[in-house]
């Protein structure tokens, strides 16, 4: 029975390819042709195949509705959160996790630093969108056109002299985004505050939310943070293989630069 099970399933990613005729069905599951027809019988019954007017066979729409479906009860808070606190355990400091809707960026998850010192961000709470390094990577994801329908209609507060003056910017800026694959906040929400942010990708290759490490200048420098831009990117690279199905990459392996945390300092939030 379980030989039965994988030629069958064996049959679907050949479809995928294209409609195939039941020779070819056969000849790839080296099987007899009644063998290959019997198999294709079943998964039509099923709804997984269709047999087109020309007697070649496709996935059925019933396959596709499943993956859709599967694709949307997907949570990718879930998947990502154990390697959000992975990545925590190695660098100490905070880690998020972002998604754009309706217009809005906002956290959906937070693993707090190691540190006394504490980001003001809650999850559920809309981003800096013309500062934020999470949000740079979600819009810069967008197609062109609604990129820049969305950009032109942002203000543009000037949170400190690094923020992004003005939609022409913003846009430039985005483009490098794109264009390098991460991004970062350095010092343009908060003077003391720097971000570095990776993008998650499912399985079309769109991005589908972003993650960031953040910490204050007391701890880590800007050049000092940005030296994890690797761990944070295979972290990314982590959670987008699980999150769209592919095989997962490595995990994140363990950072050896000493990062300095500064436990005597006395506790305060960040504002």
């Amino acid at each position: 029975m379980s030989q039965t099970v994988d030629r069958a399933l064996s049959i679907l990613p050949l479809l995928a390819e294209g409609p195939a005729d039941l020779g070819r069905v056969a000849d790839r599951l080296g099987v007899h042709k009644s063998t290959a027809l019997r198999l294709l019988r079943t998964l039509h019954e099923h709804g997984f195949v269709y047999r087109q007017s020309d007697q070649r066979y496709r996935l059925g729409a019933r396959l596709i509705a499943l993956a859709q479906e599967a694709m949307e009860n997907l949570d990718v808070r879930e998947i990502a959160h154990p390697h959000l606190v992975r990545l925590n355990e190695q660098c100490g400091h905070t880690v998020h996790l972002a998604v754009y809707e309706e217009n809005e960026v906002l956290y959906i998850d937070k693993v707090e630093s190691r540190y006394p010192v504490r980001m003001y961000s809650r999850i559920g709470k809309p981003v800096a969108i013309t500062v934020a390094a999470v949000a740079k990577l979600l819009l810069a994801d967008l197609p062109e056109n609604e990129r820049r329908a969305v950009v032109e209609k942002l203000d543009y507060p000037m949170y400190t002299a690094r923020s992004t003056p003005n939609a022409e910017g913003f846009l430039k800026e985005l483009a490098k985004v794109r264009e390098q694959g991460w991004a970062t906040d350095l010092g343009g929400h908060e003077e003391s505050i720097n971000c570095v942010a990776a993008p998650i990708r499912g399985a079309d290759g769109r991005v589908t939310a972003a993650m960031s490490v953040s910490a204050p200048n007391v701890v880590v420098t800007a050049d000092e943070l940005l030296t994890l831009l690797p761990l944070v990117r295979r972290t990314a690279d982590a959670i987008s293989g699980e999150y769209s199905g592919r095989t997962p990459a490595p995990a994140p392996v363990r950072h050896t630069d000493p990062v300095h945390h500064p436990e005597h300092r006395p506790e305060k939030d960040t504002v």
